[in-house]
């Protein structure tokens, strides 16, 4: 494909993955979990987070095409261990991108939010379409919305007196435990970076770009949420935060400022739809190399010649999550979303421990503790999550061994070397 997009074009398209998706979505759920330690369960899915991006950017380096993980994992584990990467990344993130649907719709029009949800699903998939530089553009400017409004909320909270730094405090309720539920649910919010190593093959200069953007979004990312997370404790404090449905907006009915809350929505809304567009360009892109691989149908490995995009894989994960929104559920989707993206990662970590210094490999410590750290957040998630991430997992094993009996063997190699 063409590589039209640079080092602020890569970090635009992570932002719009990662800011948006744990501030209206993931929030509520990990305060549930760990109460106060919140900000705890924050910073360890930083920590994981931080090294799963070095894993991700040095492998994207050495294999600088679409397909992310699946590529890598083959490449560097095996043939099954890539297709485990891939088959957990489009599982998982179809849930996400249901999920951010169902988030839109929630805040425009509660009454009818599965309509809406399909309908938002529609129209990013048809922006898709049309090229990712014109994803690009839209998740630019969505960002740049969000992060005013998210702004906003941190004055009107810190301008009114309706602060409590005493909600910060942590009680014999917080359990370690619970800090990892909540760092797991929270790690929901920042898989985004993933989006720019699937992207890997439209990035000018991917040896280059990739490493750069891959930590700087990470970190503006973590420095957003860190404030938000603070600012809706000290506010709401932890158990009214947790019981929250919308926590950005009763945030600011809590400050009095109510004007203010119809804008939180609008942004709530955006950066939904922001999360939405670059979370199905990964999708695509994953699907776009196992069906290369012919691990998926091979029809969905085809290129429109004018706009340069997988064309119809893009069209079958907007169908498929079009009907996940119109049936799922908003919070149970975070969960085995999360089991998913945490699966995918636990594969990326284990691929870059085998890079060797001439490949430019990450110091020891950090895939160790990034695989490590997947599993573990994985099988501390709500048991629910757990279960069906189990089982999805399971369904993949099995259309791996009737693919790999039924295609010649000859054909797997290609896009990983």
């Amino acid at each position: 494909m063409r590589r039209r997009l640079g080092l602020s074009d890569a970090v635009v398209i992570g932002l719009g993955s990662m800011i948006g998706a744990g501030i209206f979505a993931a929030l509520a759920p990990a305060a549930r979990a760990a109460g106060a330690g919140l900000p705890a369960g924050l910073v360890v899915a930083a920590v994981i987070a931080y090294c799963n991006a070095t894993s991700s950017a040095r492998l994207a380096a050495r294999y600088p095409v679409s397909g992310g993980t699946y590529v890598y994992g083959r490449a560097r584990l095996g043939e099954f261990w890539g297709f485990l990467a891939g088959w957990s990344f489009v599982v998982g993130k179809t849930a996400s991108c249901a999920a951010m649907a169902l988030t839109v719709g929630v805040y425009v029009w509660p009454e009818r939010a599965h309509a809406v949800a399909v309908a938002a699903v529609v129209t990013m998939t048809a922006v898709n379409y049309r090229g990712v530089e014109k994803s690009a553009e839209v998740t630019r400017i969505v960002v740049a919305v969000v992060l005013g409004v998210l702004a906003a909320v941190v004055v009107a909270a810190f301008t009114t007196g309706h602060t409590d730094t005493g909600r910060l405090a942590v009680d014999d309720e917080v359990s370690f435990g619970g800090i990892l539920q909540s760092a797991g649910l929270l790690f929901f919010a920042f898989a985004g970076y993933a989006r720019i190593a699937t992207l890997a093959e439209e990035v000018r200069d991917p040896a280059r770009t990739i490493p750069r953007a891959i930590p700087l979004a990470l970190a503006i990312t973590l420095a957003v949420y860190t404030v938000i997370a603070v600012t809706a404790l000290v506010v709401l404090g932890p158990r009214q935060l947790a019981e929250a449905t919308a926590p950005l907006s009763q945030t600011v009915q809590a400050t009095g400022v109510t004007w203010l809350e119809p804008v939180v929505r609008a942004g709530a809304a955006a950066a939904a739809l922001g999360s939405l567009l670059a979370l199905t360009l990964g999708v695509s892109r994953t699907a776009l190399a196992m069906a290369r691989d012919r691990y998926l149908p091979r029809a969905l490995s085809a290129v429109h010649p004018r706009f340069g995009v997988p064309h119809r894989a893009e069209i079958v994960v907007g169908v498929v999550v079009a009907v996940v929104a119109a049936t799922a559920d908003v919070r149970s989707a975070i969960g085995f979303s999360s089991f998913g993206v945490l699966l995918y990662y636990a594969v990326a970590n284990a691929s870059a421990r085998t890079l060797t210094a001439a490949e430019n490999r990450p110091p020891r410590v950090i895939p160790v503790l990034g695989l490590f750290g997947c599993l573990v957040l994985a099988f501390t998630l709500p048991w629910t999550a757990v279960a069906s991430g189990v089982a999805a997992t399971a369904v993949g094993v099995a259309i791996y061994v009737v693919r790999f009996r039924a295609r010649p063997r000859s054909s797997g190699k290609g896009a990983a070397s």
